[in-house]
């Protein structure tokens, strides 16, 4: 890279697992492996959706509605409910590239929009809503949900969050392993890009991404740990298993993981954003993070491991900050500020984005930064309204933009 900045990322710290190649021979036993394995970098992406009264602006229970069920007709499998009854969940089928996910995602976004307002919603794509109380909040009646209520209890029903999660095929599960423990780096990074929940219980919460808050509240989140094998991971999981800590390793939310049941490492970490474009930015991003670590993986080179306890000062700062803070730069024991480290982490990218054919889809992270995140977008609603009202209206209408052919009969966010 141009820039040695990038948080330690500089040349020094980029370096041999091992001393000597000799003839053809790879350089560690796992190389030839991973040769033969190479991910195919598919994408999956799922969106939480918030379904809101048009008259009152609040959050409301899509139940009775059956938006579910009559989504299912439409999406199949596409389309669940999740906890509490104004959360709408989206998932795309497993994607080739990053335009298949496009078209389709944003195929899902149209047609749930659609049928949230032929039966008197709307959808709002926010990762937390700027005034209503999870307190009034009606939780889902599946078992599955009764049963995390019944072990979490209140920081279960509390939990009224909407996040963005984008899963991307690493097949062998020992590279998936090494590429998660390098990939730790880029959580707050991505935090910060993808910022969105400035308002909770209609206050300003002085951060831009409040849902991450919310969300630590449950056991077995935020970083995972440094994983040497995949071997070490399993066994960790077992014992969580044995200890009936958890019954299936679903129950680790970790900001990035390896899917227990897809050969996938999922990121988690993100806000749900309100446009699609973001969404598809993002996840072009997270991809192209994959398939650089991979080919430095590959290459028996990788990128700098740092603690777990460094890399949450840096995630801190991002939910706090978003793209207007400063990161700590542990290699050179500095802070740089997060824009420029953007800008340096689309440099490191830049090799593998043609490959995967998502130059324009990564390009427009540049356009995030040009129009501020949603975080500081509401934020901009509200000082200038004073109203939250508005910036639900003003969410409402960014959920729509970039979609094409949808009804819009919302009144007009005022402008911003």
């Amino acid at each position: 890279m141009a820039s040695p900045g990038f948080a330690g990322r500089d040349e020094s710290e980029t370096r041999p697992y091992t001393v000597i190649i000799l003839g053809l021979r790879p350089a560690c036993p796992c190389l030839a492996a991973c040769s033969a394995m190479k991910p195919s970098f598919t994408l999956g992406i799922e969106e939480e959706y918030q379904t809101v009264d048009p008259e009152t602006r609040d959050l409301r229970s899509h139940i009775h509605a059956e938006i579910i069920e009559k989504g299912k007709l439409i999406l199949q499998e596409r389309v669940k409910a999740e906890m509490h009854q104004s959360v709408v969940e989206v998932g795309t089928s497993v994607c080739s590239n990053i335009g298949d996910a496009k078209d389709e995602l944003k195929k899902l976004r149209r047609d749930m929009i659609r049928l949230s307002r032929e039966n008197g919603l709307r959808l709002a794509s926010a990762a937390t809503h700027p005034f209503a109380d999870w307190r009034t909040q009606e939780v889902n009646p599946d078992e599955r949900y009764k049963n995390i209520v019944e072990d979490l209890q209140l920081v279960a029903r509390a939990n009224l969050i909407f996040g963005l999660h984008v899963h991307v095929g690493v097949e062998d599960r020992e590279t998936a392993i090494h590429l998660m423990n390098h990939a730790r780096y880029f959580v707050p990074h991505l935090l910060a890009l993808s910022s969105n929940s400035p308002f909770w219980l209609g206050m300003d919460t002085g951060l831009k991404s409040y849902r991450c808050k919310v969300f630590d509240k449950f056991p077995r989140t935020n970083m995972p740990d440094y994983f040497p094998s995949w071997g070490e991971y399993d066994s960790y999981v077992k014992l969580l298993v044995k200890t009936n800590c958890i019954d299936n390793a679903k129950k680790i939310w970790w900001d990035i993981r390896p899917h227990p049941f897809f050969n996938t490492l999922e990121f988690r970490v993100c806000d749900i954003p309100m446009r699609v474009d973001e969404t598809i930015a993002l996840a072009a991003l997270i991809q192209a993070t994959v398939a650089k670590l991979y080919r430095l993986y590959s290459a028996n080179t990788g990128f700098r491991l740092y603690r777990r306890s460094l890399l949450m000062e840096n995630k801190w700062r991002a939910a706090r900050y978003g793209l207007d803070g400063k990161l700590v730069d542990f290699g050179k024991q500095t802070e740089v500020p997060e824009r420029e480290l953007i800008e340096e982490y689309l440099e490191f990218v830049d090799d593998v984005v043609d490959e995967l054919g998502s130059r324009k889809e990564v390009e427009y992270i540049r356009e995030i930064m040009k129009m501020g995140t949603g975080a500081d977008r509401q934020l901009k609603v509200f000082r200038k309204t004073g109203d939250m009202k508005a910036v639900v209206d003003y969410i409402i209408e960014e959920t729509e933009v970039g979609l094409g052919e949808t009804v819009s009969d919302v009144p007009a966010a005022r402008a911003v």
